[in-house]
């Protein structure tokens, strides 16, 4: 995919009057025809105002979102006005808007949800992150390209592009967290079907300010992203017993009927079709019955289930043949 105005460039802004304006117009110089969209996410500064006056279209939230509610605001924009490509750009400049035909070329506009990262790690430049945070990060990477069997080195990464399907997708579910954004919204993109690829892509120092997020905040959320896959690996795995080792459990055996010892010939132990006190074979031919006894001596009625067997019975009885003993 090329970039053009079926192209929706979201840059989520908070308090970056001093570099907005700037990146606004690099994106507008590098990617001709693509449409420009900052989302003010609350910001107390003329963060609105200086990208209006740069060119790009501009959403402000009352509150202060964070990034993946303010892109989630970005996603709803453009799937409202049929956008066919959502590209995420930070608003500090780190993300080089000559990089957006390479994040876009492998995009296919109209297939499943498809995610293109624009990866820091992946052969071009050098981006410094402390120790422990790139650990959590490999160990991210290498979780989610298993689930999405793709290679990935920067799942952290905001400098991305995102089809229709994807699009329409996270209009409805992007998340908000922080650092939730980058994450776990691969891993809904994977569950529903999608692609996730990456391009390598080189990152700059921010143009001016400070980071809104402190590096504890960003180990918190890694450690907690991390624990959480744990825990979701570990559900997945299968459980322990016969099921998981490819075996059946045995039947329970069956204790023979009252009446109908073991062994005794024509009544299996416990055979369901004799019932307790069941003679071990049929009445004769018609006409053959016993005489009734005097009236007042009829047999005491067995238990619950102990009917006579209709000629019907006898004859699906295995064992027994019409009329006779076996």
């Amino acid at each position: 995919m090329e970039p053009g105005p079926d192209v929706l460039v979201v840059l989520p802004a908070y308090n970056e009057q001093a570099s907005v304006g700037v990146v606004v117009g690099e994106v507008r110089r590098e990617a001709p025809g693509v449409r420009v969209l900052v989302v003010d996410d609350g910001s107390t500064d003329a963060t609105a105002s200086v990208a209006r006056a740069a060119g790009a279209e501009v959403v402000s939230d009352v509150l202060n979102l964070g990034v993946g509610g303010a892109m989630r605001v970005g996603f709803r924009y453009a799937a409202a006005h049929g956008f066919r490509a959502v590209v995420q750009v930070d608003a500090d400049g780190q993300h080089d808007p000559r990089d957006l035909p390479r994040l876009l070329a492998p995009l296919d506009p109209d297939a499943p949800p498809m995610v293109v990262i624009g990866a820091r790690f992946a052969g071009t430049g050098e981006f410094p992150v402390p120790l422990a945070r790139r650990l959590a990060m490999r160990l991210l990477a290498a979780y989610l390209s298993r689930l999405t069997r793709v290679r990935l080195t920067d799942v952290t990464s905001g400098f991305r592009a995102h089809n229709r399907a994807a699009i329409e997708l996270f209009a409805r579910t992007y998340p908000a967290d922080y650092l939730a954004d980058t994450v776990e919204s691969l891993v809904i993109a994977a569950g529903a079907g999608g692609t996730v690829l990456q391009v390598p892509v080189t990152m700059r120092p921010r143009y001016a300010g400070t980071s809104t997020q402190s590096t504890g905040k960003a180990a918190l959320y890694l450690a907690r992203v991390v624990l959480m896959l744990a825990l979701t690996i570990l559900r997945r795995r299968p459980p322990l017993g016969r099921a998981a080792l490819g075996r059946a459990p045995s039947p329970r055996p069956v204790p023979p009927a009252p009446g109908n010892p073991a062994g005794r010939p024509g009544n299996p132990a416990g055979r369901p079709d004799h019932p307790a006190g069941r003679p071990d074979h049929l009445a004769g031919p018609p006409g053959n019955e016993p005489p009734a006894g005097p009236p007042g001596n009829e047999p005491p009625a067995g238990p619950p289930g102990n009917r006579a067997v209709q000629p019907y019975e006898q004859a699906v009885q295995p064992g027994f043949e019409q009329g006779g003993a076996p």
